[in-house]
């Protein structure tokens, strides 16, 4: 009789749903390219800055949701694909309903480019709440994280640098950046929540 196991996969899963950044960070690094080419050639999606976007929200949702992940019912994958086909829907409604807002000033209805700085505008709640706190008790957080995420907290959350320059600084994509700095707080928050 055959000896049964987890396959990788389903140890990253388990890792994850026990709070493992690591093991997220692999599920990520495991099925980035496989999303992106879904989303562009079952969704028809050719924006890369909104496949990158899709992408980080998706998996972003799958974080939030991973305790509700269930193996038998499905492969990761496939899970993964329909959140990211529910967001790839809910984002193409939300900015139809944007661009008919716009209001074009000038003749020839050109627009300035915005994309590079969504996002730096206002610091989020989360930011707002751990910008008040002490320094100290700041960094302390950050050095709790992951290596993966520390560099990029302390450049955002304790220096106050703007993701495209963090992006410029570390010489990666912005959407990776928007993406370590969201789970960098989303693990922050886990560990204020824990701490209580």
């Amino acid at each position: 009789m055959a000896k049964l196991g987890l396959k990788p996969i389903d140890e990253l899963v388990r890792r994850a749903i026990i709070g493992d950044g690591t093991a997220f960070t692999q599920l990520w690094d495991t099925h980035i390219a496989g999303l992106r080419t879904y989303l562009k050639t079952t969704m028809k999606l050719t924006d890369d800055f909104y496949v990158e976007d899709i992408c980080s929200r998706s998996f972003e949702k799958a974080f939030r949701q991973i305790q509700s992940y269930d193996p038998v019912k499905s492969q990761f994958a496939t899970w993964l694909r329909v959140i990211a086909h529910n967001t790839a829907l809910d984002t193409i409604e939300q900015e139809t309903r944007v661009q008919k807002s716009y209001v074009y000033l000038d003749d020839d209805k050109t627009q300035a480019s915005i994309i590079e700085n969504i996002g730096d505008d206002e610091y989020t709640p989360l930011e707002s709440i751990i910008n008040t706190e002490t320094q100290e008790e700041t960094r302390g957080y950050i050095e709790g994280l992951p290596e993966l995420y520390r560099e990029i907290a302390r450049d955002r959350l304790l220096e106050g640098m703007q993701y495209k320059e963090i992006a410029d600084k570390e010489g990666m994509e912005l959407n990776t950046v928007r993406t370590r700095i969201r789970r960098a707080k989303a693990l922050i928050d886990k560990m204020k929540n824990e701490s209580k």
